[in-house]
């Protein structure tokens, strides 16, 4: 086994992302992907939970928690790394069947450039107002700013 893919296997965690073979049907792990990028800032409400749980026939949240970590981790790399699709695979624990590895790739694919322009405006969105703050700081005001909601971006 290589390194990376050795790696993957210790981020994920042993049976996490196997769990999404009980999805019915692709469209529901569309619609906890899509949801899962949709709430990247707030965390999922309840009702998509419940959505999520209900569709991969969980009865808990500790069950789909973890679950839910190792997906925004996914989607995250598949974003910022601008992973391609013959790298997506390698990202899959040895314990993730093949025809679940084919349906996350495809519809990771299917996302990622969708979800890399989303980036890239959050991102232009947080450097303006970082900018914005820094010319407010450096015309006098020295009045404490709330902090930007995209501050993670902010490079300041």
């Amino acid at each position: 086994m290589d390194r990376e893919h050795g790696a993957s296997t210790a981020l994920w965690g042993l049976g996490n992302l196997p769990l999404l073979a009980r999805a019915g049907s692709k469209e529901s792990l569309e619609y906890i992907l899509q949801a899962l990028w949709r709430t990247r800032r707030t965390g999922l409400d309840a009702a998509d939970r419940a959505v999520a749980r209900d569709a991969l026939q969980l009865a808990s949240d500790a069950e789909l928690d973890p679950l839910l970590v190792c997906l925004r981790i996914l989607i995250r790399r598949c974003v910022s790394e601008n992973v391609s699709k013959d790298d997506i695979p390698k990202l899959f624990p040895d314990e993730v069947p093949p025809e679940l590895q084919k349906l996350l790739t495809l519809l990771l694919q299917k996302f990622q450039p969708e979800w890399q322009e989303d980036a890239s405006k959050d991102r232009a969105s947080a450097q303006h107002s970082c900018t914005a703050e820094h010319q407010l700081n450096q015309n006098g005001d020295t009045s404490e700013q709330p902090a930007a909601p995209d501050a993670e971006y902010c490079i300041c």
